[in-house]
């Protein structure tokens, strides 16, 4: 009966306003109030939290996230979404529909606005909106201390890695950020060593966070029905991480030679990239330094193993 509901919500929203789905968008509107309900309990929200919303769509998860939450900021980039946010969701007094592209947002300033601090106990860097971005919904004069940020998002196969990545690099000052994504891309985000699934991706998100799957979700949960099934995953991000690499933008270069010519060795893919300046030989004595195999392939190393590779390197170039 609740999924109904929910269907029924979303269909009646979706006539009211005349509202055509934009592809280039990824827009499909999630209708299942378990899988709401999950997203809402894996991101583990309290009444202390900020949680910045990444693509509400028509604010059927959003209003779940204002019932949890301490204040919710809900970036929109559809500006005929952003209108019907508006009138949908005039009656949640804790949320900021803040209008423009995520990846030109500046979301490190819009934490510190609402007092959320980083790991260290500082408040995030400020800076507050793009000029670019619009905040449709201001907020009062009262001073917001969000204790911690919490990330929710529905995310775009095409966007995807662009917007975890930004997350990140930016060190977005998050505890936890909970995702809905294709489930290809779920499968490669929580792989392990070895596996099929096992590559860049699933490397530069567990760098930075430990990935779970929580549920997967079939095309029937959305409006309208994707062509393939989707997960949703939540990423408790890790205040010390447990894998560093002495250069973190080496081992970026290293990780994306090693997959982007997965069938060759590592010795192979490294010697072919121009922004390594190794050898063939070089690497291939470096791995056997290790004790890994010359002929070994990126899909067999681990993250640990990438990061010892890495400092290895950056010392033999800088010799």
């Amino acid at each position: 009966m609740e999924k109904q509901s929910a269907y029924r919500k979303t269909s009646e929203i979706v006539r009211r306003y005349d509202f055509n789905f934009r592809k280039r968008f990824g827009q499909n509107f999630l209708t299942d109030e378990g899988v709401l309900q999950q997203i809402v309990s894996s991101s583990h929200i309290t009444e202390n939290d900020l949680v910045i919303e990444i693509g509400p769509g028509i604010g059927t998860l959003t209003r779940y996230l204002c019932e949890a939450a301490c204040q919710v900021a809900a970036i929109e980039i559809d500006r005929d979404l952003v209108k019907i946010l508006h009138e949908t969701l005039s009656d949640c007094k804790n949320l900021r529909i803040v209008e423009g592209d995520v990846l030109k947002v500046n979301l490190c300033g819009l934490a510190a606005e609402y007092g959320v601090s980083d790991t260290s106990g500082s408040t995030a860097s400020s800076g507050g909106l793009s000029t670019e971005a619009a905040a449709v919904f201001p907020k009062s004069g009262q001073a917001f201390r969000c204790r911690h940020l919490k990330v929710v998002a529905n995310l775009p196969y095409y966007i995807t890695t662009p917007i975890l990545m930004g997350l990140f690099e930016q060190h977005v000052p998050a505890e936890r950020v909970t995702v809905m994504v294709q489930k290809e891309v779920a499968d490669r985000m929580t792989a392990r060593c070895g596996s099929r699934d096992y590559g860049s991706l699933s490397l530069a998100v567990q760098y930075y966070a430990r990935p779970e799957i929580v549920t997967l979700v079939p095309a029937s949960s959305f409006m309208p029905s994707p062509k393939v099934d989707s997960a949703v995953v939540t990423m408790q991000l890790y205040k010390d991480k447990p894998v560093q690499a002495k250069d973190e933008q080496l081992l970026k270069a290293i990780i994306r030679a090693a997959f982007g010519q997965r069938r060759k060795t590592l010795s192979n893919a490294l010697g072919n990239a121009p922004q390594i300046p190794v050898t063939r030989d070089q690497t291939a004595k470096t791995l056997t330094a290790l004790g890994l195999p010359a002929s070994a392939r990126g899909e067999t190393l681990s993250l640990q193993q990438f990061a010892q590779l890495t400092d290895a390197l950056a010392d033999l170039i800088r010799a």
